[in-house]
């Protein structure tokens, strides 16, 4: 079963790109691969991609503005996901199983030890002495990494349709397995993993994260968030559509960042995981990998390999825009607990009228210099109309973030 991930025709309209940005994610750097770029991890100043056909990649991220390649390992197969854990990486590698790479010199990895996967390697996760392999209608396989010169196999679970991603948190896996939806297996005995429970959704499951009592489904059309506090009944409790497939999931905080197979990136308040909420995204290409790191999210792009990106709205200015009148800088609005608060009036300069819109230009709110309650407002993204905005070019209209 080699066509597992859907050809999805988007258009896409973007202005230009910094209106992209303008919706609160830039992309500040990237390093296009070789090939595919399916899975990556990060860890340290190093991205570990998963290149497809061309194996292993391993990039100097130390500047996120200008990474680039160190070294590489590659086979004659296919390298669908990676994990890493101290001075090795492990590369789930499509009909080759899992691999096991020495990546202690990243100039130069080498290849210490293998083991065969009863069925194609899609996504592998490392806890502990142990991988846990997504590995298609084999289901979930636990591998002893003990000896990383000699893993072996010691145990694996059905999930009834092919196992494609996969998240491993407080003794159960989580896993993807496409129409099966999320299945979630007890590994905490590791020679004898038993699922536990299930969800299945209306559409096909890609890609799984884990954080507290919640997981966050990847599927077809968008974000599933199921909650596992129950591991042996999970309970959807909302969702957030793309109208796209979800091919990587990566939890951060109360941000969720998503990467869509066609459709770019976008990045959730998952603060109250029943209710989601969009903060923004960036409309380049595609995501499957999803890892955040420090400040910065990590996507592994199916056209551009690895691309990096900064999120700095939710409730803050865009930008600062010198007014032709004065040589000094408006201050810019900002939302904190329902308060949107603008810059207070001063003795030489009057108060002057402003307003809030919504997203569509319609007026929702006269506005005045100090703070205001918007409490009452919807969660999502508005914009200050500031005095004199549009006569002549004068004035500012500035966009703000209200989340919930």
């Amino acid at each position: 079963m080699r066509t597992l991930l859907p050809v999805l025709v988007a258009c896409i309209v973007a202005v230009t790109a910094a209106q992209a940005d303008s919706l609160n994610i830039r992309t500040i750097g990237s390093y296009d691969t070789p090939d595919i770029a399916y899975g990556l991890t990060v860890v340290g100043n190093y991205a570990y991609v998963a290149d497809y056909g061309s194996g292993l990649r391993v990039i100097d991220v130390s500047n996120p503005h200008s990474p680039f390649e160190t070294g590489y390992y590659d086979t004659s197969d296919y390298a669908r996901g990676v994990a890493v854990s101290g001075n090795y990486a492990y590369v789930a590698y499509g009909y080759s199983g899992l691999r096991v790479v020495d990546i202690s010199n990243p100039y130069s990895p080498v290849e210490v030890g293998a083991c065969g996967m009863p069925d194609y390697a899609w996504g592998v996760v490392v806890s502990g002495n142990h991988a846990f392999v997504a590995a298609e209608d084999a289901g979930l396989q636990v591998v002893d990494v003990s000896n990383p010169h000699l893993p072996v196999i010691v145990g694996g679970c059905g999930t009834t349709s092919s196992a494609v991603g996969l998240a491993v948190a407080d003794s159960h896996a989580y896993v993807a397995a496409l129409g099966a939806g999320l299945r979630v297996i007890d590994v905490s005995n590791l020679s004898d993993p038993v699922e536990v429970g299930s969800y299945v959704p209306s559409d096909i499951a890609y890609s799984v994260a884990v954080s507290g009592s919640y997981a966050y489904v990847g599927n077809y059309d968008g974000l599933r968030i199921v909650d596992v506090s129950n591991p042996s009944s999970p309970v959807e409790v909302d969702s957030f559509s793309t109208a796209m497939a979800v091919m990587g999931v990566a939890i951060t905080g109360n941000r969720a960042w998503l990467g869509n197979e066609n459709g770019g990136i976008r990045v959730l308040d998952v603060a109250n995981p029943a209710a989601p909420v969009e903060l923004g995204y960036y409309g380049d290409a595609g995501g499957y990998g999803m890892v955040v790191s420090g400040s910065y999210a990590y996507a592994a792009s199916w056209s551009s390999g690895l691309r990096i990106y900064e999120y700095y709205g939710a409730g803050v200015e865009e930008g600062s825009t010198l007014h032709a009148s004065r040589s000094t800088l408006y201050a810019g609005p900002t939302v904190v607990r329902g308060v949107l608060e603008l810059a207070p009036a001063s003795s030489h300069k009057p108060q002057a009228a402003s307003c809030l819109l919504d997203a569509a230009g319609r007026r929702v709110a006269e506005l005045h210099p100090g703070p205001n309650d918007v409490s009452r407002l919807e969660a999502g993204v508005y914009f200050v109309r500031g005095p004199g905005a549009g006569v002549r070019g004068r004035g500012d209209v500035r966009k703000v973030v209200i989340t919930r």
